[in-house]
Formats: structure tokens, sequence, C-alpha cells
């Protein structure tokens, strides 16, 4: 195994552990904050290799770096009886404010900690305009309108504030007219775009060249491009996920640990000649994009996932009583199993790739 790779493992092992950290923390911050008792504060999966007991919690690092969980106390009770014999602090008896707000958390560490990485990268890099460098002969931009030097503002009903946004738009599209609103001296207006499709590159294109207009930010403008930075990570995940919908999806376009490595490893070798703090801040960007993808994935309305036991605090909130918790239990580790066993096949397909 070359250096490389070695360093791309720890790197890797290193942004995991402070998304996985991050996400935990704002679980367990919420839970004390409303009296809520945690057992347990896990870093990895596995044997565990470290633990510390402070206060009420046992705070132990596991074997698999891979992920974490926050245990509170009575949280995946299943009998009746148990829950009845359950402290004060437990998981249960919070009120369902309490819990709601503490499943949450988590989600929202992890786009908190994802803001804190895009105002580094825009303070250090700046950012991107959409502002059209060229457009190409003959193609959708130019039939419909569009020139060198006009600014795109809003793509259908979206607002657009990064070149980023407008690539996202061309490389998620399959044909669609794109109703698209770019500024021209001072002027706005409007223009309907239909990509054409490139036999060459199976793909379509809008027909435009270029990474937009690098902007050097101010310190105001830092934090309001910042956010704007979390914005398009966001889209590209959750546009991302409704290509699992669309049809337009396939067992390639989904990277577990393995493949995150390869990423990592890639970036690594691609950044290393420009420097340190080319590395640092590549890698502080790819730590970015996981730790918005971890919070999104999380809030999924899936079994096993902070989403799913969101969707059944939810369902009590509104029914004035919590669904029977043997059935919210199964329910949950019927999700757990097919989320083990997708991750089996995610990395098997990583290993297959990697050596192909």
């Amino acid at each position: 195994m070359s250096s490389n790779w070695l360093v791309s493992i720890l790197i890797f092992a290193l942004i995991l552990g402070v998304i996985v950290i991050s996400h935990e923390f704002g679980h367990f911050a919420v839970a004390r904050r409303n009296g809520i008792r945690v057992n347990e504060f896990d870093v990895g999966f596995g044997p565990t290799l470290l633990r510390k007991r402070i206060g009420e919690t046992d705070f132990c690092l596991k074997l698999l770096p891979l992920g974490g969980a926050c245990i509170f106390e009575g949280m995946d009770s299943l009998d009746e009886e148990e829950r009845e014999n359950l402290s004060p602090d437990a998981f249960p008896n919070a009120p369902v404010g309490a819990r709601i707000a503490t499943v949450v958390a988590g989600p929202m560490a992890n786009f908190l900690i994802g803001y804190i990485f895009a105002l580094i990268i825009v303070a250090f890099c700046g950012t991107d305009l959409p502002v059209i460098n060229k457009v190409i002969e003959d193609s959708a931009a130019m039939e419909a309108g569009l020139q060198d030097g006009d600014t795109i503002v809003r793509i259908g009903k979206e607002n657009i504030h990064l070149y980023r946004e407008v690539s996202l738009y061309s490389m998620m599209n399959y044909g669609e007219p794109l109703e698209i609103t770019y500024e021209r001296d001072g002027e706005r207006k409007t223009v309907t775009v239909t990509p054409k499709f490139d036999e060459e590159a199976q793909r379509y294109y809008i027909g435009i060249l270029g990474a937009g207009e690098a902007h050097k930010c101010s310190a105001p403008e830092v934090f309001k491009y910042g956010f704007y930075e979390i914005g398009y990570w966001m889209k590209v995940t959750i546009k991302s996920l409704g290509t699992i919908f669309s049809g337009h999806f396939s067992k390639d376009d989904v990277s577990g640990p393995v493949g995150v490595v390869q990423v990592v490893n890639d970036t690594y070798t691609e950044a290393q000649p420009y420097g340190a703090m080319t590395v640092v801040l590549s890698m502080i960007n790819l730590a970015t994009l996981l730790t918005i993808n971890l919070g999104i994935i999380n809030l999924l309305p899936l079994p096993a996932l902070d989403g799913g036991r969101l969707v059944f605090l939810i369902i009590e909130g509104v029914r004035g009583k919590p669904i029977p918790p043997e059935k919210e239990g199964m329910v949950h580790l019927a999700g757990f199993m097919a989320l083990m066993a997708l991750m089996v096949f995610v990395m098997f397909n990583d290993i297959s790739r990697l050596f192909s």
C-alpha cells in the first residue's frame, strides 16, 4: 500500500471522526439540556477499545470507525413493564417535544459544523459567481439568447447564487426544459433553454463554458456566501437522492467508506503538488459535503435513522400517545438489518470498482 493511501485512510478517519462526534454531540447536548440521561456516547461500532465514565455517561471508542451512537436510558425498551420501571430521566419519560429536539439535534449539528467548514473555504478561496464565461456556438443556451457575461439569477423556482449551481442543474438534467432568469446590463429577462443531447458524452448540455466569475469575499460576505455554500451541498445531496426515484440511478452511483477513501486519495493526490494549504482546504471542502450528506440522510423517514424515529415521535405528538414500543422496535430492527445489508452491498461494490 502506497504512502498516499495510508495518509488518505488517516485523513478519512479524521474527517469521519469530526463529523460523527459533532452529530452525536448534538444529540448529547440537547438530551442533557432536557434532563434526558445518556448512558453511552459511542464513537464507532463493535468492540469497545477505550471507555471513560464522566458523570452518568460512558464515553466509548469502538473498533470500527464507521459511525457512532448516543444511547439514552430506555430508548429501545420494548416491554411496557420495563418502561414503567425506568427512572424519571429516561428517554420515554421526557416530553415528546424534548425527544423530537434531541433526535433532530444530531443532523442540525452536522449542518452547523458544515457551515463552519464553509466559512473557512469561502474566507480563503472566495466563491464563484454565476456569470457566464462563454456560450457555445449553436448550443441550447445560444439559441435561447444567452450571451457571454450574463449573470444567471434563477433557474426554475430556485434562486442561483453560485456558478456550481448552474453546473449542477446541467449535470442533473435529462432533457427537461429549463426556465432561466438572467441579468444583463441591470435588466432581468427570462428564457426557456432546452438542453441538447451529446452522443459522445451521453448526456444533455445547456451549452455554457467556464467556471463562473471568481470573487474574493469581504468579511461580511463570507457569512452570506458560507450560507450559499451549504445550500449548494444540500442541493447536491437532495438532487442526487432524487435520481433514485427518477430512474436515473445505478449501483455505481453509491459509495461507502471504501469509495470515500478513494475520493480522499484522489483529492489528496491532486492537491498535494500545490502545497499543504491546498490539501487542507480540499479536505475541508470534502468534509463539508460529507457532513451535509450525513445530516440529510439521517433526516430521511427511514427506520433505524433519526428521521425514522422522528416520524414515530411526530405521530405520538399528533395522537397524544406513543406507538406500542414493541411495534416501533420491530420496525427499527427491520430497518437496521436492511441498513446493514445495504452497507455490505455498497462496500462490496466499492471494492469491486477499486480492483476493476
